[in-house]
C-alpha cells in the first residue's frame, strides 16, 4: 500500500496540472473498489507454492529498479516512460505478493483491478503527440467544413479556424484526446463491473470511444458556430461546459451500451456465495497473505533509502554549479500602441510556469541606421514574452518546450530559417544568448505574406561553472536542447535538476519584408533598452 501511495503522489502532479489526465484522481478509488469486489468472490486459493525464485528474479529487481527510477524522476520528471516503469514495478510487486498468497487462481482473479490503474498513467510522448496532432487537424478541418456547409464562412489555418469575428484555436483539450482517454477508462470500468467476456469488453470500449469522438466533433462545431454567430469571447464561456457535457454523454452512452451488451447474460451472482471454500480453508492460507515483518521492514527501509539517496546524488553534484547573473525586463510602457497581453489558460496549464509577463507594441519599419535597413511605410509589431519557473517545482524541459520553432508552426507559420545562437550585450560584461528563427505566413486573403523573426533565450538560475570539468552537457542558456535519450541520461549522471529558469522571447511581425540584419539590429537595441541586470545578492 505504501508503494501505491508513493506512485499516486508522483503521478498526482500530472493529474493536477494536465487537463487530459484530471480523471486520474478517480482511478485509484475505482481500482480499490474493483479489488474489493474481486475479494468478495475470490476463488479458493491453491496450496502455497514456492515463490522464492520468483521473488529473487522479479521482486528484488523490481525493488532495485526504484532507485534509478527516482533518480530520473527528479532529474527529468516529464519523461513519460518513467511513469510506466514505476507503475510496472509496483504492479509486479503487488501481483507477486498475491501469487504468493493464493497461487495462480488468485493471480488470474486479481490481475485486472491491478492492471486497471494503468489507465491513469500518462501516455508516452511518441504515442500521445501523433494522436493529439492528428485529432487536432481532423477536428479543425471537419469543424471548418461543417460550418461552411451551413453558410458560415470559415477558413482553416493550421490548427486555427478563422471566422468573421476572429481566430478559434483547436488545442489539446479540444482535440478529443481527453474524452478519448476518459472513454477508455469508463469502458474498462463498466466492462469489469458487469464481468463481461473479453469480446464484449472490447465492444464496450470501442463504443465508448466512438461516442466520445462523435461528441467532440459536435462540440467543436458548436464552438465555431458560437464564435461566428455571436463573439469570440463567448467561446470561453461555453468551452468548459461543452467539455463536461462530453464526459456526461460518454458516461450515459456507456451505461446504455453496457445494458444492451448485458442482455441475455446472467447477472453476476451473489459474490459472497461464490466463495466455495470454508472459513477454515481461508484461515489455512491467511498466514501466507501476510509477509514476514522483517521483509516489510526491509522493503520500507529500502524505499526510504532510495528517496534519500536520490536527493543526495543531486546535492553532491550541485557543488559544481554557480549562480548566474539575474536579470529582469523593464517594460517600455511609453512605446506606441503598448499593451499587456493575456496568456491563454491552456498555455498556463501546459507550461506550468510560476510567473509570466507579455506585451506588444509597434515600431515604424523605416529606419535611419544605414543602408542595411530598408525603409518602407509599414509598421513592425513587437511581441515580448517573459516566463519564469521557480526552482524544484517542474522539469527543466518545460521551459525548452516553449520555443518558436515548436509553437509558431502549430498556429500556421512556416519556418524558413534558423541562424543559430548569438550573444547580445546588455552591459559591458554581460550578454544574453538568443537563437534566431525566421517564419513566413500568408494573410487570410493571400494578398501579402507576413514575416516573423523570433528570438529565443533560455536562462538558468544556476549553471555549470566555466572552469568545471567532466560535464559535457551543454548549457541550456547557450544552446537549445533536443532532449534526446542520451541528453537525459547525461543530465542524471551529471546530477543536474531543475533549479530555476526563465525564458525571454521576442517576435517581430510585419506584412512586409524584414531582413535578418535589420531584425538582429533591432533586437540588439531592444535588449540594451529593456533588460535590467539585477544586483547580486550577498
Amino acid at each position: 500500500m505504501f508503494l501505491w501511495l508513493l506512485l499516486c503522489w508522483y503521478l498526482s502532479g500530472e493529474w493536477s496540472v494536465n487537463e487530459q489526465y484530471n480523471y486520474g484522481w478517480f482511478v485509484p478509488f475505482f481500482a480499490l473498489y474493483l479489488c474489493w469486489l474481486r475479494w468478495e468472490d475470490r476463488p479458493e486459493p491453491s496450496p502455497p507454492c514456492k515463490t522464492l525464485l520468483a521473488w529473487i528474479f522479479i521482486g528484488v529487481p523490481a525493488l532495485l529498479l526504484l532507485l534509478p527510477v527516482r533518480l530520473f524522476e527528479i532529474g527529468t520528471p516529464e519523461w513519460r516512460p518513467l511513469d510506466w516503469i514505476h507503475a510496472a514495478s509496483v504492479a509486479a510487486l503487488t501481483l507477486l505478493y498475491i501469487w504468493s498468497a493464493g497461487g495462480r487462481p488468485w493471480l488470474r482473479h486479481f490481475t485486472f483491478p491491478i492492471a486497471f490503474f494503468f489507465v491513469s498513467v500518462p501516455w508516452v510522448t511518441p504515442i500521445e503527440v501523433p494522436i493529439i496532432q492528428g485529432l487536432m487537424r481532423v477536428v479543425a478541418a471537419v469543424s471548418a467544413e461543417t460550418v461552411t456547409l451551413f453558410g458560415i464562412p470559415a477558413q482553416l489555418e493550421g490548427n486555427l479556424i478563422r471566422v468573421s469575428s476572429g481566430l478559434i484555436g483547436v488545442n489539446e483539450a479540444c482535440s478529443g484526446v481527453r474524452s478519448l482517454q476518459t472513454a477508455l477508462m469508463i469502458g474498462l470500468l463498466f466492462g469489469e463491473l458487469k464481468r463481461f467476456s473479453v469480446l464484449r469488453r472490447i465492444v464496450l470500449v470501442v463504443g465508448a470511444i466512438a461516442i466520445a469522438i462523435t461528441a467532440n466533433f459536435l462540440r467543436a462545431v458548436f464552438l465555431v458556430w458560437i464564435a461566428a454567430t455571436k463573439n469570440i469571447s463567448e467561446v470561453n464561456r461555453w468551452h468548459e461546459l461543452a467539455g463536461y457535457t462530453i464526459v456526461g454523454l460518454v458516461f450515459v452512452g456507456s451505461v446504455i451500451l453496457a445494458k444492451l451488451l448485458g442482455r441475455g447474460k446472467g447477472e453476476v451472482g451473489d459474490r459472497r456465495s461464490g466463495v466455495s471454500f470454508q472459513l477454515t480453508s481461508t484461515s489455512q492460507f491467511s498466514s501466507s497473505f501476510i509477509l514476514n515483518p522483517s521483509y516489510l521492514l526491509f522493503a520500507f527501509c529500502w524505499i526510504v533509502a532510495v528517496e534519500l539517496g536520490a536527493h543526495l546524488w543531486y546535492r553532491t553534484h550541485e557543488s559544481n554549479l554557480v549562480a548566474s547573473t539575474r536579470w529582469d525586463v523593464r517594460w517600455p510602457g511609453d512605446a506606441p500602441n503598448f499593451h499587456k497581453l493575456k496568456i491563454d489558460k491552456e498555455v498556463r496549464r501546459l507550461l506550468r510556469f510560476d510567473q509570466v509577463h507579455a506585451a506588444s507594441w509597434t515600431w515604424p519599419a523605416a529606419s535611419s541606421r544605414g543602408p542595411s535597413h530598408p525603409s518602407n511605410s509599414k509598421t513592425i509589431t513587437c511581441f515580448l514574452y517573459l516566463f519564469r519557473w521557480n526552482p524544484g517545482r517542474n522539469s527543466a524541459l518545460l521551459a525548452n518546450l516553449h520555443r518558436p520553432d515548436v509553437c509558431l508552426p502549430a498556429v500556421g507559420w512556416n519556418q524558413v530559417a534558423d541562424t543559430g545562437v548569438r550573444n547580445y550585450p546588455v552591459a559591458s560584461s554581460f550578454a544574453l544568448p538568443f537563437r534566431h528563427f525566421e517564419f513566413r505566413h500568408d494573410t487570410p486573403d493571400n494578398s501579402t505574406q507576413q514575416v516573423a523573426h523570433a528570438f529565443y533565450c533560455l536562462w538558468e538560475d544556476r549553471a555549470p561553472s566555466p572552469s568545471a570539468a567532466g560535464s559535457k552537457l551543454p548549457q541550456m542558456a547557450a544552446a537549445s536542447s533536443s532532449w534526446t535519450r542520451g541528453e537525459r541520461i547525461r543530465q542524471v549522471l551529471d546530477g543536474r535538476r531543475h533549479l530555476g529558469q526563465q525564458v525571454m522571447e521576442v517576435v517581430f511581425v510585419s506584412n512586409g519584408q524584414i531582413s535578418a540584419v535589420d531584425a538582429e539590429s533591432r533586437l540588439h537595441d531592444l535588449v540594451r533598452d529593456v533588460v535590467l541586470v539585477q544586483p547580486d545578492k550577498e
